[in-house]
């Protein structure tokens, strides 16, 4: 079973969308969802700076349409055994899974985007990578620090998040073999400091159109196939002020027979733990339309 993973806040880089542009249709693609988010995805993906796009309500909306984007090119109509997202990236699984149409994800990930931004802004809040170092060691020091860990990305990875002088203080005193390596994001995302956002959406969500997904589909809280569209929508919108638990999504892998895995661009992320964390399984990272041969190898040798 191949699934497509969809990777969250910080995998952005400038230019990424860059080659993707090259390939018929995806401009006109992106030029239809900069109408429905108000962003000019196309600059922002290709010519804007590493600030710019560090945005919340900037990064968000264009990781998941350069998902979809991909995710078109790749699968022409059809679908993956399975899908997750990382965090944000739970929106472009949603669409791909059917839960939600591409524009209603693009919707909620616009006001999701400007939600978390501004929840962001009411306090200087930050996340540092952590990497190495001994699980429960680690979890009791973010503890000790008042962090939340708000990734727990498994390979050894673990996301503390919190306030600023709560991060600082936790970097001089890091855990015993651990390296802290802090993030490109613009706030304590997955915590307690992002609870209006969450207002914020579940009063959005409760119109959205939603159907039930068509193929497996993870969720972030638990790491759960998640039967109804019903139920996604519900956890997604609360995920945002509740930790990612990626490990449990890497454990589902394994007991449903995932065999292979395609990250969306911008890719990289996602494979690199899965390298770590799952043997034995192929990985494709789709990071430019070069790497679209290796891709449907791996869905053709999986379909045969």
């Amino acid at each position: 079973m191949i699934l497509l993973a969809s990777p969250g806040q910080g995998a952005q880089t400038p230019g990424f969308l860059q080659p993707w542009l090259e390939i018929p249709g995806v401009a006109d693609r992106l030029a239809w969802w900069s109408a429905v988010t108000g962003l000019d995805l196309v600059r922002y993906g290709t010519t804007a700076d590493a600030e710019e796009i560090r945005d919340t309500a900037v990064a968000q909306p264009l990781l998941v349409a350069a998902a979809l984007a991909a995710y078109e090119v790749l699968y022409e109509g059809g679908a993956p055994g399975a899908v997750a997202g990382h965090s944000v990236g739970e929106l472009a699984a949603a669409a791909i899974s059917g839960v939600l149409t591409p524009e209603a994800a693009l919707v909620l990930v616009r006001e999701r985007g400007r939600a978390m931004a501004e929840a962001a802004a009411v306090t200087e809040t930050g996340m540092t990578a952590v990497l190495g170092g001994d699980a429960d060691e680690v979890l009791a020091s973010i503890d000790k620090h008042g962090l939340t860990p708000a990734n727990v990305n498994g390979a050894g990875q673990v996301v503390a998040a919190g306030t600023m002088e709560q991060l600082a203080r936790f970097a001089d005193e890091p855990p015993e073999k651990a390296r802290l390596r802090p993030l490109s994001v613009a706030g304590a995302f997955h915590t307690e400091h992002m609870a209006p956002a969450v207002d914020v959406l579940r009063g959005l969500a409760a119109g959205a159109p939603v159907a039930d997904p068509r193929t497996k589909l993870l969720q972030n809280r638990d790491g759960a196939v998640v039967a109804t569209g019903a139920d996604f929508v519900a956890r997604l919108v609360e995920q945002v002020s509740a930790p990612v638990r990626w490990d449990a999504c890497m454990a589902t892998m394994r007991e449903i027979g995932v065999t292979g895995i395609i990250e969306l661009p911008p890719a990289g992320t996602l494979v690199g733990l899965a390298r770590r964390e799952l043997k034995g399984i192929e990985l494709v990272a789709l990071k430019t339309p070069a790497d679209l041969d290796k891709a449907r190898e791996l869905i053709k040798a999986d379909a045969a």
